[in-house]
C-alpha cells in the first residue's frame, strides 16, 4: 500500500450469523493496484456510504438489504471515511456514483442495477457463477420439498 496509508481494512458482513467486523481505510492517495486488491479481496465487495449496520444513504441501505436477503458474505468499504477511496473507486470503475458492487472482481453496478438483478433473478445467477448459493434459492428449495 502507499506510504501515506495509516490504517487499512474492511467491513466484513456475515449475513448468516449477522456479525460485522469494521475497520477503517484511510489514505492520502490510492492507486489502481491498491483498489484492485480491495475489489478482489472477497467474492462480493461493496463500496458504500456508511457500513452495513449503519448505511448513510438510502441507495447503500437498499444494496445492504438485497445482500441480506440473499445471505451473502461480503466486504464493505465506507467511502465517507476516505475521500481518496471515494475518488479512487470512481476512477477504477469509471462509474460516478456510490454504492458500487463487485462480484468476483467484476464491476456489477450500483443500487439500481442490483435492484433490477434481484427482481429479475439475474443476481442469483451471478452469485452462483461466483460460487455463492443465494439464501433465496435455499428457501425456495426447502418450500418445494414440503
Amino acid at each position: 500500500m502507499s506510504l501515506f496509508l495509516r490504517k487499512i481494512g474492511t467491513s466484513v458482513l456475515n449475513a448468516r450469523t449477522s456479525y460485522v467486523l469494521t475497520r477503517s481505510l484511510c489514505a492520502a492517495t490510492l492507486d489502481a493496484k491498491e483498489v484492485d486488491k480491495l475489489v478482489h479481496n472477497n467474492k462480493v465487495v461493496v463500496f458504500m456510504k456508511g457500513n452495513p449496520d449503519a448505511p448513510r444513504c438510502g441507495f447503500s441501505n437498499a444494496v445492504v438489504q438485497i445482500l441480506r436477503m440473499h445471505a451473502v458474505n461480503y466486504d464493505s468499504h465506507d467511502v465517507l471515511q476516505s475521500e481518496a477511496l471515494r475518488q479512487a473507486i470512481k476512477d477504477y470503475s469509471n462509474w460516478p456514483t456510490i454504492p458500487q458492487i463487485f462480484i468476483n472482481g467484476e464491476f456489477v453496478g450500483g443500487c439500481d442495477i442490483m435492484l433490477q438483478m434481484h427482481q429479475n433473478g439475474e443476481l442469483v445467477d451471478e452469485l452462483k457463477k461466483a460460487g455463492i448459493t443465494s439464501a433465496l434459492v435455499d428457501a425456495a428449495g426447502a418450500e418445494e420439498k414440503k
